[in-house]
């Protein structure tokens, strides 16, 4: 396998996402110097990941939260439970907590981090297409109300992050598409080369070790980086540019979806039509031209 890449994130706590395959070894590297407990944060269906993942981290005291899957982990009990727990076992600054799983368990584990007395370390170890190009990027982190997805949340940029694309290997296929929503949306906002290799790629060939997957993945979180370095907290560009709102490409209709269908529509996908959809409106309020609005239903 070659070598992995390193991006990285030029924000006021700078910090570097490691890209490749069969990099989970490079865990301890990411985490702060005299970390001496870490608490795993990981969904029920990745339980089987956690003894050999706890044994990346040698000679720290692990504790695990486990939290459950997909979007019933971003709940106000879920994260409370986690308070109590490090708690319990007396965690403090100086500690760590590591995310591994989805975007659900990035958002809410990141979440947990930013608010256990008032901010410790958190180093995400994503293990679907989305969270590696989205949740675990930019120190978003939040849990949803019943008044709508990710109202309530904080800034907290990790460590680091490790994406080991070994790790979508198992990831179901309809999982890795979605999470190609994402992917897209970089490329209508700031990337083209990413609608061009979609657009000259034959989908069946886009697997975990496809060297295309990782130059999508690769470049899409080289997007949000670059986005989030001059716009954390989403306060406006500088020279017209949006600023960090231009991720949000597609999000208004897409949380909307979300949440009028229980979740049942995977955020990738619901991105994906929320793109098309600003798109269509473009074409008809404000004259964008019919190719692009063609090329958006073509490349998603």
């Amino acid at each position: 396998m070659s070598e992995p890449s390193v991006i990285h994130v030029a924000t006021a706590a700078p910090y570097d996402v490691v890209v490749g395959h069969g990099v989970l070894d490079r865990l301890r590297g990411l985490l702060p110097a005299g970390v001496q407990r870490v608490a795993i944060v990981c969904p029920e269906s990745l339980e089987h990941l956690l003894d050999p993942f706890a044994d990346l981290l040698d000679s720290l005291d692990v504790v695990v939260l486990q939290v459950p899957d997909g979007e019933e982990a971003k709940d106000w009990e879920v994260a409370a439970a986690c308070w109590e727990a490090l708690g319990e076992e007396g965690f403090t600054r100086s500690d760590a907590v590591v995310t591994l799983g989805g975007g659900a368990t990035t958002d809410v584990g990141g979440f947990v981090a930013a608010t256990w007395l008032r901010g410790v370390a958190v180093v995400h170890v994503p293990t679907s297409l989305l969270a590696m190009v989205d949740a675990a990027v930019g120190g978003k982190t939040g849990i949803n109300t019943p008044a709508g997805k990710n109202l309530v949340g904080s800034f907290h940029e990790p460590a680091g992050v490790l994406c080991d694309l070994a790790l979508l290997e198992t990831l179901p296929r309809a999982e890795l598409v979605a999470g190609l929503g994402e992917v897209v949306k970089c490329g209508f906002i700031a990337d083209p080369r990413i609608l061009e290799l979609v657009e000259t790629t034959d989908p069946a060939t886009l697997t975990a070790d496809s060297p295309v997957l990782r130059e999508l993945v690769e470049r899409a979180i080289a997007v949000k980086a670059d986005v989030v370095a001059g716009d954390l907290k989403e306060k406006g560009g500088v020279d017209g540019h949006p600023g960090r709102e231009a991720l949000n490409y597609g999000h208004t209709l897409a949380h909307a979806i979300e949440k009028a269908t229980g979740y049942s529509i995977r955020h990738g996908e619901a991105v994906a039509l929320g793109c098309i959809y600003v798109a269509e409106l473009a074409a008809r309020a404000t004259g964008l031209p019919d190719g692009l609005v063609d090329r958006h239903r073509a490349v998603f």
